[in-house]
């Protein structure tokens, strides 16, 4: 069943999403139209910057950066914390006609230099250290960038260059050309990472998207929960305010932290913020201590992406809170979002789903590439104008995940009739039990919804006889009153027999990735054995 785009993204006559081609003008209608309005809210003082002085920011590192000995469609690094120096390089390298690969800088030096060193980037742009030390190669110069905000709200940026850059052709840069805005590397370890090239096309068809079916404006602001250098953040936080004219308040040190959080939304006034799962769940346990209220907080939505979000966390967040949950969808091959739960007064909350399709075309097939029907499970393809080309330099994965345009997204899932798109669970962590297949994700689903589990991981257990068994770990909020015979009596309760897990353990906690989401590698590597 495929959703053409015509069927399945809202059409109003009252918002209009806004007219960007790209990272290069992202602030140019702020900057005609609104000047002086606060694009970000940066450091622990809580500073302000207006549009004008982040346009001007990032056209001064432009300009330096031409200077350099750089040419349009080369490749920079840019290791940063979410800070203001992240912003206006992004930018400012953007307005320069580089090409963008943000990396997080919490990878070990020797992983963060193998992907520069693949992609071949020419530069590597840093924020000040400790935060966004760079790495020290001889072929990929380190330059640091520092922004300097008065209360007054005047700025500076002092970028340290050196020498002209010595060009070196290696890597992927070839592959590069003027067209392309950013690459992002996928979750993984240094040799599984994949580098995604975005086109300023495919940036601007992913801004609007987001923008559309938020009906994000000037009067918005948020909170910056989730990291810039992956496509969470980057796009639906930092990219898609800036372009509809809201505000985005940047967290002291650059990062996420739940102490601090609820007085960061009263001071920017945030109507809106997006995280993933885990740190929603982080916030609803938090909340009975630190919640301010909705009177104080006056949310009109919360986002949630980049992982699933079990059904028992949304409807308790959305009580506490006294919001809509919506639940989102997408990829970094897919410039993020592809789909999303619309506003309560632009359709149906469907319980399960991740909504409508913002923009592409969206098709679940069968093992043989046919549209399967309305509510029949198979895998998701995902086909439009936020869709990359396909991976630098690694054909064989490319002729793998894209076949005539369209990106086989290796997640499982099925379209309702009203295009409503529901995920069961990654193809390859289906655990093969004897011949019956378990999603490991609704195993979790089931056993998070259990009172005082905190949270879940299922995985399989080789087994000399089934092939694979379940198993589970689960992180409690309280091991006196909850343990784990009687979550797997829960699980008895609500799960065929094949899927209630053959061991279930209870830890103090689960490894996570960089954006927040559960580390699968690394608890098959602790558990599965």
């Amino acid at each position: 069943m495929a959703v053409p785009t015509a069927a399945s993204v809202r059409n109003t006559n009252r918002y209009r999403p806004p007219a960007i081609t790209g990272l290069a003008d992202l602030l140019d209608r702020q900057v005609r139209e609104r000047p002086h309005a606060r694009a970000l809210v940066v450091t622990g003082d809580r500073l302000d910057l207006s549009y004008r002085a982040l346009a001007a920011l990032a056209e001064d590192v432009a300009a330096r950066l031409r200077g350099t000995g750089l040419r349009r469609g080369d490749a920079v690094g840019l290791v940063c914390a979410n800070t203001c120096e992240f912003v206006v390089a992004l930018l400012g390298a953007a307005r320069a006609g580089l090409v963008i690969a943000p990396i997080d800088p919490a990878l070990p030096e020797s992983q963060m230099s193998a992907r520069l060193e693949a992609l071949g980037a020419q530069a590597v742009l840093a924020g000040p250290p400790p935060a966004g030390a760079a790495p020290a190669q001889d072929h990929v110069p380190p330059w640091t960038l520092r922004v300097d905000i008065s209360r007054a709200g005047t700025a500076t940026a002092t970028l340290e260059t050196g020498a002209r850059v010595v060009r070196h052709v290696r890597g992927a840069a070839h592959e590069l050309s003027s067209h392309d805005a950013l690459v992002l590397f996928t979750a993984g370890t240094t040799a599984q990472a994949k580098m995604v090239p975005l086109t300023h096309a495919n940036v601007a068809e992913s801004v609007r998207g987001i923008c559309d079916i938020y009906e994000l404006g000037p009067g918005d602001a948020t909170v910056a929960v989730m990291p810039f250098f992956h496509g969470h953040g980057l796009f639906a936080a930092l990219l898609a305010t800036l372009a509809s004219g809201g505000c985005v308040l940047l967290p002291e040190r650059g990062r996420f932290s739940a102490h601090t959080f609820w007085d960061d939304v009263r001071a920017v006034s945030a109507t809106w913020f997006t995280a993933v799962p885990t740190i929603h769940e982080i916030l609803l346990d938090r909340s009975a201590r630190e919640y301010p209220g909705p009177e104080i907080a006056p949310l009109k939505f919360v986002r949630s992406c980049s992982a699933p979000l079990n059904t028992a966390t949304q409807r308790a967040l959305e009580r506490t809170l006294g919001a809509p949950l919506l639940s989102a969808y997408g990829m970094t091959e897919t410039t993020h979002q592809a789909t999303s739960e619309p506003l309560p007064k632009d359709g149906l909350l469907k319980q399960g789903s991740v909504g409508r399709s913002t923009g592409v075309d969206l098709r679940v097939v069968d093992r043989d590439g046919h549209p399967c029907p309305p509510g029949t499970e198979g895998e998701v393809w995902v086909h439009g104008p936020t869709i990359t080309r396909g991976y630098l330099a690694n054909p064989a994965e490319t002729a793998k995940s894209f076949a005539d345009g369209w990106f086989r997204t290796g997640d499982l899932g099925s379209l309702d009739e009203d295009g409503y798109l529901f995920l069961t669970g990654r193809i390859k962590n289906l655990i093969n039990r004897g011949g019956e297949k378990i999603s490991p994700e609704h195993v979790e689903d089931i056993i998070a919804g259990c009172p005082g589990v905190a949270e879940v991981a299922v995985f399989a257990i080789p087994d000399a006889t089934y092939g694979q068994r379940v198993g589970a770990v689960v992180v409690v909020r309280d091991s006196d009153s909850t343990g784990s015979e009687q979550i797997l009596q829960y699980c008895r309760n609500r799960l065929s027999a094949f899927e209630v897990p053959d061991r279930l353990d209870v830890v103090a906690a689960l490894p996570h990735t960089a954006k927040g989401g559960l580390d699968r590698k690394a608890v098959d590597a602790q558990y599965a054995r």
